[in-house]
């Protein structure tokens, strides 16, 4: 591999001060890149009133930034391999900044959905480029597998910080000010990344398939598309045919990668052992952690009444465990503990969160806390030791395409865990509300709850008490179906890893060999 500065430490040597610095300002863009996914949750009644969107407006002022950015990680993380990590970062930043200008300051909403696309487009830059920095960074196994905690754990608290950001800045200042708070860190980032952080890339990359690129997007946005839906709108026709049309690009895309000369993603990524393990385990981690806000978040505002500020507050709790539990996992692979086991205990710990879900009632306020932070932390776990597994296994010259596989695959467990969790709880919900009430209600708690206000006296009250139990059963359902879940990715975990044992000793040779040839040597089983 070849750098463009002399700050990247040896194979094996230990990263010193200015390594750690330079992942603080790496932290920096993560932050807001994952904020940005729930910044407009307390924003978006001061853009309706401002700027008059359309019901399809507001959603795609929503749903547009997620989307570009699941659709383009693959490609960037190919693209940061083949042009430099660093050289795509900063442009992802100067991106990011400007598309946060744009957005803060639309006059319409057009303007915004642009800009939230734009930012999408950043973020997909911003993500596998610094997982990939992280790599080239600390080769030193330890602390790569601390730098990895602490990656995994401000990409999970960014979600939650970003709503309570989104509500003070909103409370004191006008909506813009929640795009406004990006450009401080991209600027900051801009002026010491050159400084502190390595160049790397592929020095043998290929031609870059562009025709990889638009079959990747369609792989994926039918697919992230489709199963949100799901949850919300029931197993609609145009819902499942959206899937389903994702799932035959998916199949070209496929076999493009394993005919094309010169892949966008390489096969041979997969052919290092463990690399493939520790993508389906990443995904069922964000299944998980996503199947559990979905309806974590519900209850906070329409079971326990709290206003979406207090739930907000809330919900930063769990994030005490959370900051604890990666380089716990850390230390216990570094003293000996096999990685498959502390992988199979994290998603038993986090099994055992589900399982707290399932003991709450309608008034279970710190019982519910409880279990989120328990959950997170177990999922946090798994993250942190899939990504540094994923990225041992394969040589740093294609660490950003390995870390867009992984992010992409988190993305699609997401969606999954909101779908079929979300599927599960909202069909329980409905067979205990009956088919006596109003048609709203036994849609959803929001629709119950929106009806009983509308009723007189004990009548309204009844129903909303109703509602709040059948919501509540639901989420017992959907928790023990994420128990079983994840106590069965615990056993997948041990059967798959218990003979993986990374030996992460790079010599320079090796990271320019064949994704072949390293990962037999780095790998023993």
């Amino acid at each position: 591999m070849t750098n463009s500065t002399s700050t990247t430490p040896a194979p094996g040597a230990l990263a010193g001060r200015r390594e750690w610095t330079a992942l603080g300002v790496l932290m920096l863009p993560l932050l807001l890149v994952s904020m940005d996914v729930s910044v407009l949750y307390f924003a978006i009644p001061s853009i309706s009133a401002d700027l008059e969107p359309t019901g399809t407006q507001q959603l795609w002022i929503f749903d547009i930034y997620a989307f570009v950015l699941a659709g383009l990680l693959m490609t960037m993380g190919s693209l940061g391999d083949r042009i430099g990590r660093r050289k795509l970062l900063l442009l992802g930043a100067a991106a990011f900044g400007t598309a946060s200008l744009i957005a803060a300051y639309a006059n319409s909403p057009e303007t915004l959905i642009a800009a939230r696309a734009l930012l999408g487009i950043g973020g997909a830059t911003l993500m596998p480029s610094t997982m990939a920095i992280i790599r080239t960074m600390f080769t030193d196994p330890g602390q790569r597998a601390k730098a990895i905690g602490l990656w995994s754990g401000v990409m999970t608290g960014g979600v939650a910080l970003g709503s309570v950001m989104s509500g003070v800045l909103v409370e004191y200042f006008w909506w813009g000010s929640v795009f406004l708070v990006n450009l401080p860190a991209m600027v900051l980032l801009l002026i010491l990344g050159p400084i502190l952080l390595p160049e790397s890339k592929n020095p043998e990359p290929g031609r870059f398939d562009l025709l990889s690129v638009p079959l990747s997007m369609a792989a994926v946005l039918p697919v992230i598309y489709g199963i949100k839906e799901i949850p919300s709108e029931g197993w609609q026709t145009q819902y499942v045919v959206s899937v389903a049309v994702g799932l035959v690009f998916a199949a070209l895309f496929v076999l493009r990668q394993r005919t094309a000369k010169s892949p966008l993603i390489s096969p041979k990524l997969f052919r290092g052992r463990g690399f493939a393990p520790a993508v389906v385990l990443n995904l069922v981690s964000s299944f998980g952690m996503m199947g559990s806000a979905y309806f974590t978040t519900q209850y906070l505002q329409s079971v326990l009444g709290k206003s979406s500020m207090e739930a907000a507050l809330w919900s930063l709790l769990p994030a005490v465990l959370v900051g604890v539990a990666a380089p716990v996992a850390a230390q216990l692979v570094q003293k000996g503990v096999h990685r498959a086991h502390v992988v199979s205990g994290g998603f038993t710990v986090a099994a055992c969160g589900y399982g707290l879900l399932a003991l709450t009632g309608t008034d279970s306020l710190w019982l519910t806390l409880v279990g989120a932070g328990v959950l997170a932390s177990g999922i946090v776990v798994v993250m942190s030791q899939m990504m540094d597994l994923a990225l041992s296994t394969v040589p740093v010259a294609n660490a950003g395409t390995a870390s867009s596989l992984l992010e992409t695959g988190a993305e699609f467990g997401g969606a999954l865990g909101m779908a079929v969790l979300g599927s599960i709880g909202t069909a329980v919900y409905r067979n205990e509300i009956g088919t006596g009430v109003p048609a709203p209600a036994h849609e959803t708690l929001g629709g119950a709850l929106a009806v009983a206000q509308q009723m007189p006296g004990r009548t309204g009250d009844a129903l909303a008490a109703a509602a709040r139990d059948a919501f509540t059963s639901g989420m017992h359902a959907a928790a023990i179906a994420g128990a079983v879940i994840l106590l069965g990715a615990a056993v997948l975990a041990t059967a798959t890893l218990r003979r993986v044992h990374v030996r992460d000793a790079e010599a320079p040779k090796t990271e320019q060999a064949e994704i072949a040839e390293p990962a037999a040597e780095k790998v023993l089983v």
